[in-house]
């Protein structure tokens, strides 16, 4: 081996140590700035893997996918009368190629507010091409009298009462005016569900937002039912 291809190798070694290193001190500053979030809320934090965490949430699209599965940096604790849970997500995938297998790293935002009731499943979802593929697929999105509500977003449920419920006129409002949410229902939990780790300001910001959902929901829906 000559000196060109040590360098070399000693060169990309220095490149992928750097990347790491860089790696885990931003890693270090959100789970620092996570932490300080919690405090400011008054609620309690946890940065370790939470292996086990997820299966209270087993119904959120993602949650479910890939292998080595964990919750982490999680923030939970009443606020505001309100129990909420709120955790970024990790798991990873494999594809197999000629030279090996090659692993993709793949990150989730949970935020997540305790119901007093259970409630059958419910799915809004900005319109994009994962909701065209589960429509595709058999998942039939359900239509209403606003045009542009039907055009921003895909809802599911197989209780069509219920979306209709949840989906009145103030929460369409709402939701047209925050069209990056994504809302799960089901059984007791109402969450918001990010296709990537949100800073802690952004969780901060959309803390009243998820606070603000629930409070749209018609009281009638915990006295008489959803059927």
């Amino acid at each position: 081996m000559n000196g060109f291809s040590i360098l070399l190798i000693v060169i990309v070694v220095l490149f992928i140590v750097g990347g790491i290193g860089i790696s885990m001190v931003i890693e270090k500053k959100r789970t620092e700035a996570m932490a300080a979030l919690a405090l400011r809320l008054g609620l309690q934090f946890s940065s370790g893997n939470d292996y086990h965490l997820a299966d209270q949430y087993h119904f959120i699209n993602g949650l479910a996918m890939g292998e080595d599965r964990y919750a982490y940096n999680v923030i939970s604790g009443d606020h505001q009368g309100q129990a909420l849970t709120l955790f970024h997500y990790h798991y990873e995938t494999h594809t197999h190629t000629k030279h090996g297998r090659n692993t993709t790293h793949h990150y989730l935002s949970v935020m997540a507010l305790k119901l007093p009731l259970s409630f059958p499943e419910l799915v809004i979802s900005p319109e994009g091409i994962f909701s065209k593929v589960a429509q595709a697929l058999g998942y039939a999105d359900i239509d209403f009298e606003s045009h542009e509500f039907s055009n921003s977003f895909c809802v599911r449920s197989p209780n069509k009462k219920f979306a209709y419920d949840i989906c009145n006129a103030q929460m369409i409002d709402f939701l047209l005016g925050n069209k990056h949410l994504g809302i799960e229902i089901e059984k007791n939990i109402l969450a918001f569900v990010f296709n990537e780790r949100i800073t802690p300001e952004k969780i901060e910001e959309n803390i009243p937002k998820l606070i603000k959902v629930r409070s749209l929901f018609p009281e009638y829906l915990f006295t008489q039912g959803t059927v």
